[in-house]
């Protein structure tokens, strides 16, 4: 269905005003208000021609459409980029003023919480362990499982370090003793031994290959001039980025702005692109079907979502093992130690082998996509939204271990967010995405501190403060 015909359906069914003129003219004025085009041209895409953004707006301004007494928001700003969730924000707080409505917003941003709430109620296992307005909460959390989540919070001046494992080690400590649970901060072994073969896994995983550093004169990888054009849409316009060995680059920008295209075309995922993607010198295919084993050993991709990504109907050792078989690496017993390795590299454990993806939380899933993305030991991993649909506990125990294996391995990486704040806590350099053009970048700090173009300086004044 197109994407003012979903809408108009919601009228259509609870019999909205008198006239088929009321409700064309209400399906325009609610697209408006969630920051959409309004005209009929826009009415008439289909949802794969938006981006996860404007999708997210259609959904809402679905459920605006009735001016409905009460609203249930489950999650409505996770996929969104700060520009927009701004928007969005904005736009729920004035239709529930507005129109007296009474708004229940189910977050894991509590940056968004004390932007938007009056109060606010926090959840563990099922329960209510903390109730009130949103100012005493935050400002003077009572239980330890709200000071472990404030804790865990990003902050983009970078004056905390969130994922090293104080904070949040004390205060799950203190909340496992009191309410029998072991894996609120998401670091959840899967057995006693996989804390102390982690780095050994680690270190066996790195091997030689594909992993060796670059020559001192050559990029590890290089971005030249790299353009794509749907039609008259242009995508990416004249793209040219470098990574070097165990160095982060933050792809940042809002939805639309070519971030996953760009991270595509460098897996060799889209090959529509102009320009050169090189690994070591040497230009790829830009097809990764073209490319040789060695190079699409060299660079591997995890998905933004932990919950698709991995074949419900196949265990984790399953998932893991095929990446291996498909690179014709070692003997069936090889590849299941080189499998077990990468769970104890992730902190999962070598328990979790027979496991399925439904038997394990978002983290642990997405902990499995990492492993996953390991076991060929990549020098390049390109890490597609990877956090954000995850509680800022899972989060930072997430960014903990990819600042880990970075150290351990000297592993790039190519982190594509528009989650700004995390930025100091996991980037070396930053690159921020406008319309398909790279309008900032350099080292992390001296783009934030001082960018130098105007959507930059809108992205960070969007970001909400905590």
């Amino acid at each position: 269905m197109r994407v003012g015909e979903q809408i108009r359906e919601v009228l259509d069914i609870h019999g909205f005003g008198s006239s088929e003129n009321e409700r064309a003219d209400r399906v325009a004025e609610v697209l408006v208000d969630v920051g959409l085009p309004g005209d009929k041209t826009y009415q008439k895409r289909w949802p794969h021609q938006l981006s996860g953004g404007q999708q997210q707006r259609i959904g809402i301004a679905m459920a605006f459409a009735m001016y409905p007494d009460v609203l249930i928001l489950d999650e409505p700003t996770t996929g969104l980029d700060v520009s927009t969730q701004s928007v969005v924000l904005d736009t729920i707080r004035q239709m529930t003023v507005a129109n007296n409505v009474a708004g229940l917003y189910i977050t894991h941003d509590l940056a968004v919480i004390k932007d938007i709430s009056d109060r606010v109620a926090v959840m563990l296992r099922g329960d209510l362990v903390e109730e009130g307005p949103v100012s005493a909460v935050l400002e003077c959390p009572q239980h330890e499982y709200t000071k472990m989540l404030m804790a865990a919070v990003p902050d983009l001046a970078g004056r905390k370090t969130i994922g090293d494992g104080a904070a949040e080690a004390k205060a799950v400590a203190d909340v496992d003793e009191k309410t029998h649970i072991l894996e609120s901060a998401g670091e959840k072994p899967g057995d006693a031994d996989s804390d102390r073969t982690g780095t050994d896994g680690a270190a066996a995983l790195a091997g030689d290959g594909d992993g060796r550093a670059a020559s001192a004169n050559v990029p590890l990888l290089e971005v030249k001039d790299v353009a794509l054009a749907y039609g008259k849409a242009q995508i990416l316009d004249g793209i040219n980025l470098i990574l070097e060995p165990g160095e982060c680059t933050m792809l940042l920008g809002e939805s639309g702005s070519g971030k996953t295209t760009l991270s595509q075309c460098v897996a060799g995922l889209n090959d529509d692109y102009k320009g050169s993607v090189k690994l070591r010198g040497t230009e790829l295919a830009r097809s990764t079907r073209k490319r040789t084993n060695e190079q699409r050993v060299g660079i591997q991709y995890v998905f933004q979502s932990p919950f698709s990504s991995l074949n419900p109907r196949r265990s984790i050792g399953q998932s893991l093992t095929v990446p291996l078989e498909m690179s014709g690496q070692g003997t069936a017993a090889s590849r299941k130690a080189t499998v077990e390795e990468a769970l104890d590299s992730v902190r999962l454990g070598r328990t979790f082998y027979h496991r399925r993806p439904g038997d394990l939380s978002g983290g642990e899933r997405q902990r499995a996509a990492i492993a996953r993305a390991l076991v060929n030991a990549p020098s390049v991993m390109v890490c597609d939204e990877i956090t954000s649909a995850l509680d800022v506990s899972v989060q930072a125990s997430i960014v903990a271990l990819l600042r880990r294996l970075r150290e351990e391995r000297q592993l790039a990486m190519l982190f594509v967010t528009h989650n700004i704040a995390l930025s100091r806590h996991i980037a070396d350099n930053l690159a921020v995405l406008n319309k398909g053009k790279i309008v900032d970048y350099g080292p992390t700090a001296s783009v934030l501190e001082d960018p130098s173009h105007e959507y930059t300086r809108a992205l960070i004044a969007d970001v909400p403060k905590f």
